[in-house]
Formats: structure tokens, C-alpha cells, sequence
């Protein structure tokens, strides 16, 4: 660590407030493992509406981060002897499509994986849930690629359901919390109310609904806790030999300023310092990161629920575990406009890629669905050149995109930002 650990604890108790204000972001908190010894921080308020001042005891939704404990509990299976990484998914819940346990865990299952269909509330939610996504369309051959899928996700808790015999969130109590500790980890509202909970924020003002659907549950859509309770969770990875695979790269990312790969649930970075694995989460309006440093035993948590979040966080991550590089654009690259142009989409985006007539490159993208309800704003902005298929959107606050493939005519068949959209039929002529 940049620092020793007393001294992360003063640098956060001075800059935290500071760095939430001068952000906007309503409240924030932090917790920091060195070697089992923690320090944790909170600034601001857990809603403006309240003013209901933030604590270290406070939870706030973890979001995507929820993917890594439904992993964990997929990985306590495959240690039992009762799930295979290798098998179909069919041999679990019969029926379902092509694709493999491990597939699921990497995101390289391949179908379209943005599907939030409210199916109630009851413990059969998953269940239904799981039922829907025979009609959703197979982008890519299982296997092929990585494509960030949050469906994938829904179904290795409705995986983990059906062999345990439990709800979903009953396995994560018993399997998870209970043992590891984790004391103000709340499952959905009810729970939640229990503690002082956080509210998120979009545009300034706190958002009219808590949670998303209780069916994309194992995907992140309502799991709240407290940053120290994260790390908890963090520090039984970094104890437990078994869970060590998880680490283990599975698939290469694209170029799009992510880690270099995927694990059994993980994030893989390979920053200055060494090696560092993690993942981030967002629900409507709140924000979530978790880093851990294998080499020092260092982990870090931040949660968030508002503002402009991003430059809040790099700092707080800099100092505890290290940052990538920024991007910054190659003008050395020409981008490939014939290659690149055209129309991209998928559930939550529409994404047009047009040539100007001096051979820049422009991408103008809509949100669709949930991507509305989160609060991304259509924009626009030129593409520079960056690293071979990759390029800068020259406008801040946006990650590179990769063009990949081919449409057998030459030109890319996904835009790739995490998620492979695809090149919509329709298509633009250079």
C-alpha cells in the first residue's frame, strides 16, 4: 500500500468529506483491509431528502459486486461435488440453452444478456425469471467471446437454488453472511430497513424507487451492506485455497479500459503494483467498487450513492492499490471508417457509428430501457484513434470501445464496451 494503514485512516477522515462535496456526492463510504487490520470512513448523508447523516455502520446497494458472492456460492457447490464448471446448464435446469456452468461465470455464455423483467416478488421470482430467456436472441457462439451478462448471472442463483433446495437468498444468508460474519449484509428491503440505509441519487435528487427487481437478485439488483461487511467477504478469498481458482483467467477482454481478463466471477487487473482483482456495481443511483491486492493482502471498498462518483473513487483506489494508466489518444491511429460505421445494438443502447466528410468518426448513442431508468443520457462525440480497433470517445467521463469481428463484409460486427452490441442489419454506407 502507498501508505500505512494509520495513515490511510487520517489521509480518509481529512479528504473524504472533501472529495464527496467538491464530486456532489451525496454520501459515501470506505473501508480498508491491511493484513486483517481495517480502517473504515463515511462523509455526507444517505439521502438529501432526510439528511440522515452517513456511518461506517450504513449500507448501500453493492450492485454488480453481488456477482462475485453468487459465484462464491457456485464455487461452494463445485467444492461438494455437486456442480461441474464443464456441464451444460441443462443438466441443472433442464431445458435451458447451450451453455456451460463456467461459461455463465466468465460471461461468455453469449446470449443477450440485459433482460430486467420484473417477475414478482415471490421466491419463485428466479424461477420465472429464468423461463423468459428461451426467447432471448444468441449473439455469439457459447464460448466465443466476453460480453458482460447480467443474465447470466440470474441463472447460477437460480442454479444454486434448485441443488441446495432454498431460495436464493436463504443460500446466501447461510452459506455467506452467517458464516463469514457479516453482520448488516441485508437482502432486500425488508432486511435493509432494518439498518441505516442508503438512498440513491440521480441528477441531485434522491431516485422514487429503492431496488430494482427482486429477480435479478444474484445479478446485484438489491444486495446492501456495509463497506467493512464487503471486506470480510474479500478476506475469506484471500484465506480460502479453494477459492483461489476464481482468480484464474478464463477469458481476455477487449481493449475498452476494463481489467485484461475474466475469472470465475472476478475482474482481473494487472496494474503497476501486480496483479489486483475485483469488481465494480451500480444500481439506480448508487455506486460500488471492491479492489483487492493479493501480493499485500490489501482490499478496499467504496460505496457510494450519487454524484459524480468516478474521480472519487480513482483517487481513493490510486492511494490504496494503484490505478491503470488514463487513455489517451494515439494520433499516430487512424480509425478504420469503413469498418467502424454503421448501427450497433442491443436491449439498453442504440449506437450510431457515421463518417463526416473530413474522415472523422462520430458515435451517437441512445439509452434504451433500464439504461433510462439509470439515468444515461443520450450523447455524442468524435471517436479517436486509440489502439488498433479500439477507439477514444474524445468527450471525458466515456471508455474506449473496441470494434471486433467480422460481418463478412469487411466490417466490425460488434461495438464493444463490456457488452458486444451488434451491428444492426440496416447499415450505413462510408
Amino acid at each position: 500500500m502507498g501508505m500505512e494503514i494509520d495513515d490511510v485512516r487520517g489521509w480518509l477522515r481529512e479528504r473524504l468529506p472533501w472529495l464527496a462535496e467538491e464530486h456532489g456526492v451525496p454520501g459515501v463510504a470506505v473501508a480498508v483491509d491491511s493484513g486483517g487490520r481495517v480502517v473504515e470512513a463515511a462523509a455526507g448523508v444517505l439521502s438529501t431528502a432526510t439528511g440522515v447523516e452517513a456511518t461506517v455502520d450504513s449500507v448501500f446497494q453493492i450492485g454488480s459486486v453481488t456477482k462475485v458472492l453468487t459465484a462464491t456460492l457456485v464455487m461452494g457447490l463445485v467444492a461438494e461435488g455437486l456442480v461441474e464448471l464443464d456441464a451444460p446448464v441443462d443438466r441443472y435446469l433442464p431445458g435451458f440453452r447451450e451453455a456451460t456452468v463456467r461459461q455463465l461465470l466468465c460471461h461468455t455464455a453469449g446470449f443477450e444478456g440485459d433482460l430486467f423483467t420484473d417477475t414478482g416478488k415471490g421466491d419463485d421470482c428466479l424461477e420465472r425469471y429464468v423461463e423468459l430467456l428461451a426467447d432471448v436472441p444468441q449473439i455469439f457462439e457459447p464460448g466465443e467471446m466476453f460480453s458482460y451478462n447480467n443474465a447470466g448471472y440470474c441463472v447460477l442463483g437460480r442454479i444454486v437454488e434448485v441443488v441446495r433446495g432454498e431460495p436464493f437468498d436463504r443460500c446466501m444468508r447461510d452459506h455467506l453472511f452467517t458464516p463469514l460474519g457479516m453482520t448488516h449484509a441485508a437482502s432486500d428491503p425488508y432486511e435493509a430497513i432494518l439498518h441505516r440505509a442508503a438512498v440513491g441519487h440521480l441528477g441531485g435528487r434522491p431516485v422514487p424507487v429503492w431496488a430494482m427487481p427482486r429477480s435479478e437478485a444474484p445479478a446485484g439488483s438489491m444486495l446492501a451492506m456495509t463497506p467493512r461487511d464487503l471486506l470480510a467477504f474479500a478476506r475469506a478469498h484471500l484465506a480460502d485455497e479453494g477459492l483461489r481458482a476464481m482468480r484464474e483467467p478464463q477469458v481476455a477482454l477487449p481493449d475498452i479500459g476494463w481489467g485484461t481478463a475474466w475469472g470465475l466471477g472476478w475482474e482481473l487487473y494487472d496494474l503497476p503494483g501486480g496483479p489486483v482483482f475485483g469488481h465494480n456495481g451500480n444500481t439506480i443511483g448508487q455506486s460500488a467498487v471492491l479492489r483487492v491486492d493479493p501480493g499485500r493482502e490489501v482490499s478496499v471498498a467504496i460505496f457510494t450513492n450519487g454524484g459524480d462518483r468516478k474521480p472519487l473513487m480513482k483517487e481513493i483506489l490510486g492511494m490504496v492499490v494503484g490505478s491503470p494508466a488514463e487513455p489517451v489518444p494515439d494520433p499516430a491511429t487512424r480509425p478504420d471508417v469503413r469498418r467502424c460505421a454503421g448501427v450497433y445494438l442491443s436491449s439498453t443502447s442504440r449506437t450510431t457509428v457515421i463518417p463526416d466528410e473530413r474522415g472523422r468518426l462520430w458515435l451517437e448513442q441512445i439509452p434504451l430501457g433500464l439504461a433510462v431508468k439509470a439515468g444515461n443520457k443520450p450523447y455524442r462525440t468524435e471517436l479517436l484513434g486509440w489502439r488498433g480497433d479500439s477507439l477514444l470517445p474524445a468527450e471525458p467521463g466515456h471508455g474506449p470501445v473496441a470494434f471486433l469481428g467480422d460481418d463478412g463484409e469487411g466490417r466490425a460486427r460488434y461495438l464493444h464496451t463490456g457488452r458486444a452490441d451488434v451491428r444492426a442489419s440496416g447499415r450505413i454506407e462510408a
